[in-house]
């Protein structure tokens, strides 16, 4: 399967746009921890050796996706990313909440993108030309960059509430909901990272629907 290409992002530079960045998310389907969005701008004309390397971040081994966020970081590109935690994701749903991450990691890039290519989503909140691009993340290079940064980000974090709360397996499962997840969970009990509006999170907490 051939990777992701400039092809969208080319179409909006004819147009004479310039600042396009890329939006991806990562963690919607997990039963603890944050959603993390990150926008990712490749300048007109970026050329680099491992841009080949870049494809969807599901596809690619935590080694590979650590050493293209390296790439990506020490080419000091135009970068963004937004967290939002479990709490806030009980509050307002996940769809809401990933919105909102997307939202802040737009924000944290400036100057303002000149257009969004976002994965899937679209922005009505953000009042800024947008599109969303089914399969973003594995035909579009800047989104695919995006993939890239939120889950290397939000791993990372993962990794860290493992030794904040050990015993979950953080580090190992990054909060989906494996057998072994699962079973903790019933033996533990809820964290203070669970989201307690997931199931099966929801009847450990003791929260109603």
């Amino acid at each position: 399967m051939p990777g992701p290409t400039f092809a969208e992002e080319q179409s909006q530079w004819a147009r004479g746009l310039r600042r396009i960045a890329g939006i991806d998310e990562a963690g919607r389907g997990p039963l603890a921890g944050p959603v993390v969005a990150a926008a990712v701008i490749l300048p007109v004309g970026f050329r680099q050796n491992w841009l080949s390397q870049v494809a969807d971040s599901k596809l690619l081994t935590a080694s590979r996706r650590e050493f293209l966020y390296g790439q990506m970081t020490a080419a000091s590109l135009p970068i963004g990313v937004g967290v939002i935690d479990s709490q806030t994701i009980d509050v307002v749903g996940i769809a809401k909440a990933t919105r909102l991450a997307m939202k802040m990691a737009v924000k944290q890039i400036q100057p303002a993108p000149e257009f969004l290519l976002i994965d899937y989503f679209k922005l009505p909140e953000v009042k800024l030309p947008q599109k969303g691009v089914p399969d973003g993340d594995s035909l579009c290079i800047s989104i695919a960059c995006a993939s890239i940064i939120a889950k290397v980000t939000r791993d990372r974090l993962m990794v860290d509430y493992d030794r904040t709360y050990p015993g979950y397996g953080f580090a190992d499962h990054k909060g989906y909901g494996t057998a072994a997840h699962l079973e903790c969970l019933h033996r533990l009990g809820a964290c203070p990272i669970h989201r307690c509006s997931f199931q099966p999170v929801r009847d450990v907490c003791g929260v109603e629907a």
